[in-house]
């Protein structure tokens, strides 16, 4: 039978650990992962890509942590403040954080109350192309009240202060190593991005950017007894098949990440009996972005896809709403994902209080897409595509190498043909489309095609930063180094402004309300992003690996510290 374990099935089985059975400090050998799409930095500071922020939470670490749960759990923070313990102040404009007593970089040094602080800096400077600069909106100042507290301090009430220093996305980066990259300099420091001084359970011994890294357990690992690994090698890339493979049926690595394989392929793979699916559901979705920016080459380099040229076809919302009326969503997930997926029209896909009502692009309407592009003056030509003014309804469609990426493309590329839409069909190496490098013609956050694929995700169970993430201060461009999530170059003063609101809106109901609504802006009204599939977080472990627990609301790299050799 295969085994098929959920977050909560996981957490029952770690629960069932002995003190016992966990191992000391370097004692079982070492720990082989497989991220196939490779990580090309190990700043996530400096990256969209979760296949960076997973690499990066093995040594950098936040003040706070989500759990399986989404609750909250203190890291490097002594307690998580609240109204209650005094942490945060009543009129909702501080939080203070206290740091726990003791701890050490890998290289030996006090972690201090400056380190937050610079972090925050490092982050907040308008040249560095800071990709999670979502997390430290609305901050005004922050200071180091003594070695050990920091004082974040907002220019308004702040209801949700649970952004800066929460999550894998936002850790502390130590600032004796890091000061001399603040600003436009942050991209081009090597030595620092591929090797990070940390807190976490493990540090850096060498890192070759998309292809392996090293690393080995850190001697000043606050829990004298972990990890239990003395080393962790983690290889990057080849495809999801051959990941799930090298767990599933040769034995050859412990864990791979984000399966994405059809079901009756995986179901083959898990027969064999030597490890486990680990899935759960939380804010992972599979959409399509449109570009509302012209991504064309004969466009001055440092000019195509960004504000100053408004694409020529896909600013037209009646464009976009017909390609989405083309796509049957239901058998998209029947073909990939299976019962690890369902098809949505939803970009916030949890948790449930935060769900809009919104089912409409589920139903496939050929015919009504092709009413709607002739009623907006795309007519059919002797070919068979549509045009208007002269100019033919011809897209480049792009998404990472992957064979049910590839098998959406092919459908959806047949479907929108269907419409009188011509799609030539771009891949990408995972490993690049991925990246960072802002040299690169070929990453997601450059976007040189007029539509792009792959999955979003958010941490935490509050989307509310990640609805900030699509303002228009968060579109990459030249100026910030083609960092910034906004990479649909949607902007829009109505949706900016209950960004704001968002940040100062207070209680789970209100916040939800406004949620679904900058939701349906964003995948109904304006159709810039189209959601397909709401996939649950997948990976793979051997059977030979205890102590794994999924978490759909952080890295699932959260609790590696507790990872050990099972036993046999």
């Amino acid at each position: 039978m295969s085994k098929i374990r959920t977050g909560l099935f996981a957490a029952t089985a770690l629960a069932g650990l002995s003190s016992a059975a966990m191992a000391e400090r370097g004692s079982d050998g070492q720990l082989n992962l497989l991220l196939w799409q490779a990580p090309s930095t190990m700043n996530t500071y400096l990256s969209t890509g979760t296949k960076d922020m997973l690499a990066s939470s093995l040594v950098l670490e936040p003040l706070a942590t989500f759990g399986p749960d989404g609750t909250f759990i203190p890291r490097l923070a002594a307690e998580v403040p609240t109204l209650e313990n005094g942490g945060i102040s009543e009129d909702l404009t501080t939080v203070t954080w206290k740091l726990k007593e003791g701890l050490k970089w890998s290289d030996g040094s006090d972690v201090t109350s400056e380190d937050v602080k610079f972090t925050a800096d490092y982050c907040m400077n308008e040249e560095g192309g800071c990709s999670q600069g979502a997390k430290f909106y609305g901050i005004s100042s922050i200071e180091a009240v003594d070695p050990l507290t920091i004082k974040i301090t907002y220019d308004g009430p702040r209801p949700n202060p649970y952004d800066a220093f929460v999550g894998a996305q936002a850790p502390v980066l130590q600032k004796a190593q890091f000061e001399s990259c603040m600003g436009a300099a942050a991209a081009s420091c090597t030595e620092q991005n591929f090797g990070p001084i940390g807190t976490g359970p493990f540090r850096v011994v060498e890192f070759r950017t998309n292809d392996v890294a090293t690393l080995e357990a850190n001697p000043e690992y606050r829990e004298a007894d972990k990890p239990a690994f003395a080393t962790l090698n983690m290889k990057g890339g080849g495809d999801s098949n051959a990941a799930a493979r090298a767990v599933l049926e040769t034995g050859e690595y412990d864990y791979a990440w984000n399966i994405q394989i059809a079901p009756d392929v995986l179901d083959g793979m898990l027969a064999a009996g030597n490890g486990r699916l680990e899935v759960d559901f939380g804010s992972t979705t599979e959409h399509l972005k449109m570009n509302m920016t012209d991504p064309s080459s004969s466009l001055p380099e440092g000019e195509r896809s960004t504000l100053a040229h408004p694409h020529p076809i896909l600013s037209d919302v009646n464009v976009r709403r017909a390609l989405s009326m083309a796509i049957d969503r239901n058998l998209l997930n029947e073909i990939g994902y299976g019962d690890t997926g369902k098809a949505t029209c939803n970009m916030v896909g949890g948790p449930e209080e935060f769900v809009a009502d919104n089912t409409e692009c589920l139903t496939q309407d050929i015919e009504g897409a092709k009413a709607l592009l002739e009623e907006a003056g795309w007519t059919v030509g002797g070919d068979g595509v549509r045009e208007k003014d002269g100019m033919k309804l011809s897209l480049l469609f792009q998404t990472s190498v992957n064979a049910v990426r590839q098998d959406f493309q092919a459908l959806i590329k047949q479907w929108w043909s269907e419409i009188g839409v011509e799609t030539e069909l771009k891949t990408v190496d995972a490993s690049v489309f991925f990246g960072s490098d802002p040299g690169s013609p070929d990453t997601l956050v450059k976007f040189y095609a007029d539509v792009e694929m792959y999955t979003d995700v958010y941490d935490g169970t509050d989307p509310g930063t990640f609805l900030a993430e699509h303002s228009c201060d968060s579109i990459p461009s030249p100026e910030n180094q083609w960092q910034g999530e906004n990479a649909a170059r949607f902007c829009n003063e109505e949706f900016d402004a209950m960004a704001k609101e968002m940040e100062q809106t207070a209680g789970i109901e209100a916040r939800a309300e406004l949620a679904k609504r900058m939701n349906l802006i964003l995948t109904k009204e304006e159709m810039v992003l189209q959601p397909l599939i709401s996939r649950g977080r997948v990976s793979v472990t051997s059977n030979a690996l205890a102590g794994f627990e999924m978490n759909p609301w952080d890295s699932e790299f959260w609790n590696i510290a507790d990872w050990t050799r099972a036993a046999e």
